[in-house]
């Protein structure tokens, strides 16, 4: 297991795994700065336990400060995308205009050879090797290229859940439709009093037709974290194959592959790892590289090569580039600090609210069940009203959530955002759970 990058600044992560490629080190005296600043203010809380660190205005405050996010709306919705620091917008501008110069040379021989430096940085983040790491442009395109990549033949079932991404799920129903796979969605407690409920759920789902499980690592409209390892273990003994959506995981909260157990895994980088819009994240077990089918064809000689899967014609070196400053950014503060500060946000708001009458909530308060994405309700209130009324009166940005069996307000809190933020939501919600909406 790699964990070198943890301990490495952005030099020596850069230079070190960079060697070679002609990557321009610390040539943006802001990019340089800004991490300078971060890691400055790191300093100050090193001798902290993660939680402790959880509390610390000051830090947090600096932390904030690396964000050049708008307060004039109060954004709790970073569960579809998050903003980046200002360390990796810089970068982004940087290598965009750096490969506007000569572009069909510098682009392709000079920048996108550096992205195995990228490569070489997810992998230690993620814990597996290199060559088991595509970088793609989002979650859905990572999960698409395996569910639409894998053979399957007709009568063979998939597993998945009714709360699971509806992207995904629609992946399955065309397959279902043109090749007569079956698609079976079971249901799932929305606040489970124990999580092993939902590994019994996938248990006794399964047939002696069930060939994959598909099953988010954090559900994305509630924030419930899944038993992963156990129902991986499960499926393996069963000689079936796992893939798992960690769209909403993904330096969310700290975890390796070895904590997992599965056999593919697809996330969003511009998520909770701040990188440019439009980057991604698949693994593939390194001996099953060869199974899996390209989503855009690739040549033949390059079946065994992870990179297979990266064929998608022309794109900007520049975005791919700079998710090396999000790593540095996140190893910056480290991942468990990090998650103790994001489940801190999101307690500090439910508990506030959890005794106000007509509130309730669609997420565990479990700290193994949940972290920075929580979901509420308010008797009486309509969600998609409610979330109007926020933004257009208060200018609080949430996500109304309405599923077939419940609905809610998802509230995502971030790291830039403010205890005051979060107050002044919570003085809201009182409000409308005593009087309700006003009338228009």
């Amino acid at each position: 297991m790699i964990n070198k990058v943890n301990d490495i600044d952005r030099r020596n992560f850069l230079s070190s795994a960079g060697k070679g490629l002609g990557l321009a080190l610390m040539s943006s005296a802001a990019v340089a700065s800004l991490f300078e600043n971060v890691k400055a203010s790191v300093k100050t809380i090193d001798h902290l336990s993660p939680i402790e660190a959880a509390a610390n205005e000051d830090f947090w405050a600096a932390i904030q400060q690396a964000f050049s996010v708008t307060r004039g709306i109060i954004n709790l919705n970073n569960g579809g995308v998050s903003p980046s620091p200002r360390i990796v917008t810089e970068a982004f501008v940087r290598y965009t205009w750096q490969q506007e110069d000569a572009t069909a040379y510098t682009m392709w021989q000079i920048l996108e050879p550096q992205s195995e430096t990228i490569r070489t940085g997810l992998a230690e983040m993620f814990g597996c090797d290199a060559e088991e790491i595509a970088i793609t442009r989002n979650a859905s395109e990572s999960l698409e290229i395996l569910l639409m990549g894998m053979d399957l033949n007709a009568g063979d079932e998939i597993l998945s859940t009714t709360q699971d991404y509806p992207r995904m799920i629609t992946t399955l129903r065309q397959r279902e439709l043109r090749e007569g796979l079956k698609l079976n969605l079971i249901k799932i407690a929305v606040v489970p009093e124990n999580i092993d409920q939902i590994t019994e759920a996938f248990e006794k789902a399964i047939t002696p037709r069930t060939r994959l499980i598909l099953m988010s690592h954090m559900i994305n409209i509630t924030g419930q974290i899944t038993p992963v390892k156990a129902v991986c273990e499960m499926a393996r003994k069963r000689g079936i194959e796992t893939i798992v959506d960690g769209a909403h995981s993904f330096a969310h909260f700290d975890f390796k592959q070895e904590d997992l157990g599965c056999d593919y895994f697809g996330t969003s980088l511009h998520k909770w790892l701040y990188a440019p819009k439009g980057t991604g994240m698949l693994y593939v077990k390194k001996d099953k590289i060869p199974k899996v089918w390209a989503l855009m064809a690739a040549e033949d000689t390059n079946k065994n090569d992870i990179r297979k899967f990266e064929e998608i014609g022309t794109h900007s070196a520049a975005m791919r580039l700079a998710i090396g400053e999000a790593i540095l950014f996140q190893n910056a503060i480290g991942g468990k600090r990090k998650e103790e500060r994001l489940r801190y946000l999101s307690r500090y708001w439910m508990n506030r609210l959890k005794d106000v009458p007509k509130v309730s909530f669609n997420t565990s308060f479990d700290p193994a069940q949940s972290c920075a994405i929580g979901n509420f309700r308010i008797d009486g209130v309509d969600p998609v009203q409610l979330g109007s009324y926020l933004m257009s009166k208060h200018k609080i940005f949430t996500t109304p959530i309405v599923h077939p069996e419940f609905t809610g307000t998802r509230i995502t809190p971030n790291v830039y955002t403010t205890l005051w933020e979060l107050d002044r939501f919570c003085s809201v919600v009182e409000d409308v759970a005593k009087k309700g909406l006003p009338k228009a």
